[in-house]
């Protein structure tokens, strides 16, 4: 089984995990400041740009994940979608999939888990993926299993496969970006390079 965390505009690797299937979410375990719980990472045309979901009491030691709670107090949300539109309005799916996600930069969620899980619901949509199931409970690791839960979990056998992004006229290829980079820039056939990135 593959444990993993919540995660904001998740990675690339993370639907991956999602497609390869048994896999569990857990929300029962501690918030990690600066982590992909509410942190996603999308190309700019300076490269890698980050972009982090305010949350309330962050420095809050031992918080259940489930319980925190979003900070509505600055304008992350305006920030957040007017840089998904300035970086990817020229990308080939941008249009069809924006209309989908606006809404999560209109509408305030009282808890980061609704906000990332509803909105990793939604880009799963897109590629004809279920969310997998979600533990409240905080999920204990067996031998065997796979847990992406610490801040640098290595997964071995994901390899980050190359596709055309929107600005590879000017610089290389950048990984280990969301999987909405990879969305917008290749639409359905997003799933295809997923399955390829474990070699399904």
């Amino acid at each position: 089984m593959t444990i993993l965390p919540i995660a904001y505009m998740p990675s690339v690797r993370y639907f991956a995990r999602i497609l390869a299937g048994d896999c569990i979410i857990d929300t029962g375990e501690h918030f990690i400041k600066r982590s992909e719980r509410n942190r996603t990472a999308i190309l700019s045309p300076a490269g890698r740009a980050s972009f982090t979901v305010r949350v309330e009491h962050a420095d809050r030691p031992r918080t259940p994940v489930r319980d925190v709670r979003i900070d509505y107090s600055g304008n992350w949300q305006h920030q957040h979608w007017t840089a998904l539109v300035s970086y990817y309005r020229s990308s080939p799916y941008f249009d069809h999939y924006a209309p989908h996600l606006e809404p999560f930069y209109r509408r305030r969620f009282d808890h980061l888990a609704d906000f990332d899980l509803e909105l990793t619901r939604t880009l799963l949509h897109f590629i004809g993926l279920e969310l997998p199931p979600v533990s409240h409970d905080y999920v204990q690791a067996a031998d065997g299993d796979l847990d992406l839960r610490p801040k640098r979990a290595v997964d071995g056998a994901f390899r980050q496969v190359e596709y055309f992004q929107v600005f590879s006229d000017r610089m290389p290829f950048v990984g280990e970006l969301s999987f909405a980079d990879m969305l917008f820039c290749e639409g359905p056939g997003a799933k295809a390079l997923l399955a390829e990135s474990l070699r399904l």
